[in-house]
């Protein structure tokens, strides 16, 4: 069920992304680069939302949904043990030898080191 919904995911996620580029924005037309025909509002004139615009976020809402969703299927998950991590067994760990200092020599003649 969880790839289903992966799939069903990334499919909403291109959809989503395709209508959203062949949307046209709102001054888009010729007239709207050399000021004219811009409406009195900011963002220009909304009126009810065509086809494209219902379409769109009618996806992007299941989009965040199907996120959520999948969120929770994915943290509610158990960690399966990664067969990598663990390739020779509890028995062949190596031990670390402790840090010791360094063997002095026999020969003391001069020497750079201080002491």
């Amino acid at each position: 069920m969880y790839q289903v919904l992966i799939v069903g995911y990334l499919i909403i996620a291109l959809i989503l992304v395709g209508f959203i580029l062949i949307q046209q924005g709102k001054g888009a037309d010729m007239g709207a680069s050399f000021g004219a025909g811009s409406s009195a509002t900011i963002f220009g004139s909304s009126g009810s939302g065509n086809f494209m615009t219902k379409t769109t976020g009618i996806l992007a809402t299941l989009f965040f949904v199907l996120s959520l969703f999948l969120g929770n299927l994915t943290a509610q998950r158990t960690k399966a043990t990664d067969e990598w991590s663990n390739l020779g067994g509890a028995e062949q760990t190596e031990s670390i030898a402790p840090a010791t200092d360094v063997p002095v020599s026999e020969d003391q003649k001069e020497s750079d080191v201080p002491k």
